[in-house]
């Protein structure tokens, strides 16, 4: 096995990649079917995150998807380096329109926050 890609369903496509870009994750360059999925990389793994269109996404699945205003299907957490570039993402989902569920504090000896994106899908930001 050689690299982690996740599949996240999006209702906007352009929405959720201004959402991303603003608070700081890197985006691949579109490639062929860029109108139906686009791609970001995180951290030094580069473990690769996938935004695909809702009825896209539900064709490789052959599932229905969950309802994140509802329920939670899993929590994506991300390193940082510092309280400060923590406090600083926040800000920015905050502005670009995503729903912090967790302010930053410090909880079990780890300073963290977590934000739901457009389409609910939780975030952790932690500084390890």
């Amino acid at each position: 096995m050689k690299e982690l890609w996740i599949n996240l369903p999006v209702k906007d496509l352009s929405k959720s990649r201004t959402f991303f870009s603003d608070i700081g994750m890197e985006i691949m360059d579109g490639g062929e079917g860029s109108n139906q999925m686009v791609g970001m990389v995180v951290g030094t793994h580069q473990v690769h995150v996938m935004l695909v269109q809702d009825e896209r996404f539900e064709s490789f699945t052959h599932n229905a998807l969950t309802d994140t205003d509802q329920s939670t299907e899993a929590l994506f957490s991300i390193s940082v380096d510092t309280k400060e570039e923590l406090e600083e993402i926040i800000g920015n989902v905050k502005q670009a329109g995503g729903f912090v569920f967790g302010e930053p504090t410090e909880r079990d000896g780890l300073y963290g926050a977590g934000f739901a994106d457009l389409d609910g899908h939780r975030w952790n930001l932690l500084v390890m």
